[in-house]
């Protein structure tokens, strides 16, 4: 029995159109990704304000802490006390110090809910404050001017 071997041809798809593909909408996410946007907790309704309006530049240093309706913080995803608070402040000076950066040109982002008390965003604040933080930023949504 003769068994004919022929030679195999080896077919290859072309890449090129799936690889450009990728390629665009990976730029198409990323025109519309707001990367801003992406610290900021559904249980936070920001007041509104005239005078809001976005920052000029962005932030090198910035440190978000998110204040609840209840008086809890919540920061780097998880919720805290009043009092927890003040050890993650000093905490995160800490690493600050020891990633060579200085604490003073640190922005601390205080994004309080709209019936959030005045008298715990100035506790927060001075808390961040006792570590040695100076800079503050608060958030707030921007209202149409007519």
């Amino acid at each position: 029995m003769r068994i004919n071997r022929r030679k195999s041809e080896i077919h290859e798809g072309d890449l090129t159109p799936m690889i450009d593909m990728t390629f665009q909408l990976i730029a198409f996410f990323m025109v519309l990704i707001n990367f801003t946007d992406t610290v900021q907790d559904e249980r936070i309704k920001l007041p509104s304000s005239k005078l809001a309006r976005p920052p000029d530049a962005p932030w090198e240093t910035p440190i978000t802490l998110q204040l609840t309706k209840e008086g809890r913080v919540v920061y780097v995803g998880e919720t805290w006390s009043i009092d927890q608070l003040k050890t993650q402040m000093i905490n995160e000076a800490t690493l600050l110090k020891y990633q060579k950066k200085s604490v003073s040109e640190a922005t601390i982002i205080i994004r309080a809910d709209a019936t959030a008390k005045t008298g715990v965003v100035q506790k927060v604040i001075e808390i961040c404050q006792e570590a040695q933080f100076e800079k503050f930023a608060l958030r707030a949504k921007q209202e149409e001017v007519l």
